[in-house]
């Protein structure tokens, strides 16, 4: 067995959300934006939305995987502050607005420079975005990068699971794709799209962006 397979083998067997480690950090940037109703893109079974719902107003999750949105649904039955509708972004109501929009590993799932001006024109005068995307790893900066972010995986993923799961989290499950653009094409296209919008690499093959609509 190979030592990429042996990896993916482990990862597995002690799964973890890459996600996760940066939704308090989302949910602060979106409260200090002082947004009351936020859009969620691509809010899987709702992690984020949970920790948005008690900072804000009212939170609206959109979903296109039938499973992931049911259980998002079911998980915030009864409170009238979240509503989940499982649909993809670009069967919104062009005319909806909101004060922050957030994109958790899901932006690169849509294409990224049409999203960007798409996702502009819904947020309210004063907005902001909010970005946790993935990347296409490309020259020797992203190899160094993804080598220590693939050792932290393996420390992480034993500690947060020192028994081997025999099934993935349902968060975990709904569809994925690899990333199409490298950071800095994801650069580019924000500079362009989003003037002023603020780019970061981050740890476990994430970068931020984070844009405040004039």
């Amino acid at each position: 067995m190979s030592l990429s397979a042996r990896i993916d083998r482990f990862n597995r067997r002690h799964p973890w959300s890459h996600n996760d480690v940066y939704g308090s950090w989302v949910a602060g940037r979106v409260a200090a934006s002082g947004a009351r109703s936020v859009l969620d893109i691509g809010c899987g079974t709702g992690n984020l939305i949970d920790r948005l719902r008690s900072r804000v107003a009212r939170v609206t999750g959109l979903e296109p995987d039938p499973a992931a949105a049911r259980a998002a649904a079911a998980r915030f039955a009864g409170e009238d502050s979240v509503v989940i509708e499982q649909a993809g972004f670009e069967q919104l109501d062009p005319d909806r607005r909101w004060d922050a929009i957030t994109l958790v590993a899901s932006l690169h799932h849509l294409p990224l420079a049409q999203t960007l001006r798409a996702v502009d024109l819904r947020l309210a005068a004063g907005g902001r975005l909010v970005v946790i995307g993935c990347f296409r790893e490309s020259g020797p900066v992203d190899l160094a990068v993804g080598t220590v972010a693939m050792a932290a995986n393996l420390v992480v993923g034993k500690l947060k699971n020192p028994r081997p799961a025999v099934d993935l989290p349902l968060g975990m499950t709904a569809p994925t794709a690899p990333p199409r653009e490298t950071l800095p094409e994801i650069r580019r296209a924000a500079a362009e799209h989003l003037p002023g919008a603020r780019v970061r690499r981050r740890l476990f093959w994430r970068y931020s962006l984070v844009y405040d609509k004039a």
